[in-house]
């Protein structure tokens, strides 16, 4: 599985129009993003109208593929496109991906794997005293 994030910035003149697209989002487009093999997506809106996004996918690429194909993705992206700073094409292809710097429980998944390592080999170091 892929995780995702992603920064784009809304013009703060537009952000009250911006949330009401969003409350609720076409369903067709929920459809589509679904059906695209996004999962667990997210939008977080920050103060000055930063917005982080994230999601998840076993596929980034074949999502992206699949969303810029979509005639519902196109005609969205098309309307959404005017609310951001800055943006050099489809919002959806054009945003700034975020670099991962911390994950809970690939980290736990880690300190287990090294713990378990360690006590196995307090373990054979003990048992081989006797």
């Amino acid at each position: 599985m892929t995780r995702v994030a992603f920064q784009l910035q809304v013009r703060p003149e537009l952000l009250d129009e911006y949330l009401a697209r969003h409350s609720p989002v076409w369903p067709e487009m929920l459809a589509e993003i679904a059906a695209a093999g996004r999962r667990n997506y997210s939008l977080f809106l920050a103060d000055g109208g930063t917005l982080v996004g994230y999601y998840e996918t076993d596929d980034d690429a074949a999502a992206q593929a699949y969303l810029a194909a979509s005639p519902v993705a196109a005609r969205w992206e098309a309307e959404m496109g005017r609310f951001f700073v800055d943006l050099d094409g489809r919002p959806d292809q054009a945003a700034t991906a975020l670099t991962e710097v911390f994950h809970l429980e690939d980290q736990l998944a880690d300190a287990g794997s090294s713990a378990a390592s360690h006590t196995d080999n307090r373990n054979d170091t003990e048992g081989s005293a006797s």
